[in-house]
């Protein structure tokens, strides 16, 4: 008996491929149509409803052909090459202006399609449309320059078949090792992947191969600067703006960079300066807010926000900005307006998680809580999907580093770090007052607060490396940290130290307030043994809500379903208590609520555990002037109110899921 398994999907579809290849166009329909009734998953379903239309194209049955595009863009109309389709049967039906629609629509989703470019370049100049036609034509020119397969490369990246675009580009690169675009694109892969690391090897190895690529150093500047690591990012302007000194984008990276060194004011004259030669770009306004918002001027903060949505009235970070200020409140018009963009077709997956999140804001400060959440729930629905976060990667991570750092793994290799007491790791889950408790201890005569730093996590990711072989999950990290060598830990510690210093002021001490260090308190202790850790913690239901409603920069992937924010609630717990276990009083646990209850009591702990003095700047915070750049910079400014610790139970009836996570009746 017959026992051949039936060939897979992929292999009929490229039969199907062939017999359009071969002319055979009724056979392919008749194929592929079987095949339809066969399958159920949406992708596969698009990709035969795609043959099927160009095969009736080729067959000259334009209407049906039409019928079977329209199949997939009613499912899915980031579809681009449905859309070049839709394109070519429109011309085919002698519909130009539809056509155009088409290609155009086809471009903007995947600018990479060359037939699209050529089709518009020809419409462009029937319709005497000449700087379209100069446009396109320089588009197109850019892609024929492209080795084939890098011209496959980016048709992937933008339709997001980014592993497949990966392992075409580094086999393109290993026949071609000094290609710099090829360089230049396998970083693009690794940023949208969040292989941050080997992105950044990859520019700058491209920069010294090639040191006038404007391109390549652009872009090793954009990532630099989405890392944190600012003055290494000014080098990199300073050396762009030499080169192109009236580049208007480079003086607004080098005005984001100056914000991110704590230059604020340097940084809101650039933005003035960008405005005053272009005052049309909503996001050069949107950036000034953001600069104005650090340094504690809201009112202007607030109308540069509101300039930029004026610009461009569906830009959700707009929106999602005055909301994000948490003292902001909505008025019925912009409410109004929020709600009819969320409606808009070709919104951006961005706009509208921003809006929605800026909608749930503005209901809740009105006490309309059943709206609120709904909106809170379709944008935090909206970024789940998007961001594809695996809580069994946080829970693996955990379990990793329960096993590797043991109490012996500090008996052993706890004495070789760097012994300097400088730096003050403030620990925990984002949204559970870490803001506040660096503004405490900032406002100390003895203590310079600084930012979010990433060199820990940075640190953490190199020792991690990356296998070759990416079916292997056995981590590197931490488990090497017993087998390193031994005088690498005071070299680290040094390094950052050395990395940091940029942030710094006078004082001896100084605060790193990155909340996901606490994955890496043992990594911490072995590189800065006389270092202080201090975990801002926040009960269960308040800390995760909160979490919930906040729409994080970058980072926070868990915070956007409430089982996965309540299970990695979970597992930060059992990873402190494992530091508390292995490392007895090197971590100060300080909870939100405790702070709120009796602030004094808790601001003693802290300089006690820190070792230094009482000042009585610490109780009066709010006073404290200085630059801050998180979520909670506007109440923090304030003194401190109880109001917030209750906020959650106004969405007791729609946090069931989160309850039942956090085993709590």
């Amino acid at each position: 008996m017959d026992k051949t398994p039936p060939p897979s999907i992929d292999a009929q579809l490229k039969s199907i491929q062939q017999l359009i290849q071969t002319a055979k166009f009724n056979d392919a329909i008749k194929q592929s149509k079987q095949l339809l009734e066969q399958i159920s998953v949406k992708q596969h379903q698009s990709e035969l409803w795609y043959l099927i239309a160009v095969a009736q194209r080729y067959a000259k049955e334009f209407s049906e052909a039409l019928t079977s595009i329209n199949e997939i863009l009613k499912h899915d109309d980031t579809h681009s090459r449905a859309h070049q389709e839709q394109g070519y049967i429109n011309l085919a039906l002698h519909k130009p202006a539809q056509a155009k629609v088409s290609f155009e629509n086809a471009v903007k989703l995947n600018p990479s399609l060359s037939a699209s470019w050529q089709e518009l370049i020809q419409i462009y100049r029937e319709e005497k449309q000449q700087e379209d036609v100069q446009k396109a034509a320089n588009q197109l020119a850019k892609l024929k320059k492209l080795p084939p397969a890098l011209l496959a490369v980016t048709e992937l990246m933008h339709e997001g078949k980014l592993l497949k675009a990966e392992q075409i580009c580094r086999h393109f690169l290993q026949k071609n090792k000094r290609h710099i675009d090829g360089m230049c694109l396998l970083a693009q892969i690794g940023i949208e992947l969040k292989i941050y690391d080997d992105a950044e090897f990859l520019l700058a190895s491209a920069l010294e191969l090639a040191p006038s690529h404007i391109h390549a150093r652009s872009q090793y500047l954009n990532l630099l600067i989405r890392l944190g690591k600012y003055k290494a990012a000014e080098q990199q302007v300073e050396k762009l703006l030499y080169e192109q000194p009236d580049n208007l984008s480079f003086k607004v990276a080098k005005a984001n960079v100056l914000t991110g060194l704590g230059k604020i004011e340097q940084a809101i004259t650039l933005f003035e300066q960008a405005i005053a030669q272009d005052t049309q770009v909503a996001g050069f306004h949107l950036q000034l807010g953001h600069a104005l918002k650090a340094k504690g001027d809201i009112a202007k903060a607030v109308a540069a926000y509101q300039k930029a949505y004026q610009l461009n009235p569906s830009y959700g970070d707009a929106f999602w900005s005055l909301a994000n200020t948490k003292t902001y409140r909505f008025s019925d018009e912009e409410i109004a307006q929020m709600q009819a963009q969320q409606g808009k077709k070709d919104l951006s997956l961005i706009d509208k998680v921003q809006l929605h999140f800026a909608t749930g804001k503005a209901f809740e400060d009105r006490q309309e809580y059943n709206q609120a959440f709904g909106a809170y729930q379709q944008g935090n629905k909206l970024q789940h999907t998007h961001n594809g976060f695996d809580i069994n990667k946080i829970e693996q991570q955990v379990a990793d580093q329960i096993k590797y750092c043991t109490a012996e793994l500090f008996e052993n290799r706890g004495h070789l770090g760097l012994n300097l007491p400088d730096p003050i790791f403030i620990v925990g889950l984002p949204r559970a007052g870490s803001t506040l408790l660096e503004q405490i201890l900032a406002s100390h005569s003895q203590v310079d607060g600084t930012m979010e730093l990433h060199n820990i996590l940075g640190l953490a990711s190199r020792l991690q490396g990356r296998s070759s072989n990416q079916s292997n999950k056995v981590s590197q990290y931490p488990k090497n940290l017993s087998e390193i060598n031994q005088h690498y830990f005071e070299r680290f510690g040094q390094q950052f130290i050395d990395e940091t210093r940029v942030y710094r002021e006078q004082a001896p001490l100084f605060i790193d307030k990155m909340p996901n260090n606490f994955l890496h308190i043992g990594l911490i202790r072995l590189i800065l043994p006389n270092a202080k850790i201090i975990d801002a913690r926040r009960s269960p239901m308040a800390c995760c809500f909160s979490g919930f409603k906040q729409l994080f920069a970058e980072g926070q992937d868990f915070s956007y379903n409430l089982d996965d924010i309540g299970c990695y609630y979970q597992a930060y717990l059992k990873l402190m208590t494992h530091w508390d276990d292995v490392l007895p009083d090197y971590v100060l646990t300080v909870n939100h609520e405790d702070v709120v209850d009796d602030l004094e009591k808790q601001v003693r702990r802290m300089l006690d555990f820190c070792g230094l003095e009482f000042e009585q700047s610490c109780l009066d915070f709010y006073k404290t002037k200085r630059n801050i750049k998180t979520p909670s910079s506007e109440q923090v400014r304030q003194p401190i109110y109880k109001s917030a610790t209750e906020q959650w139970r106004h969405f007791e009836q729609h946090l069931a899921p989160l309850k039942k996570v956090l085993n709590i009746a």
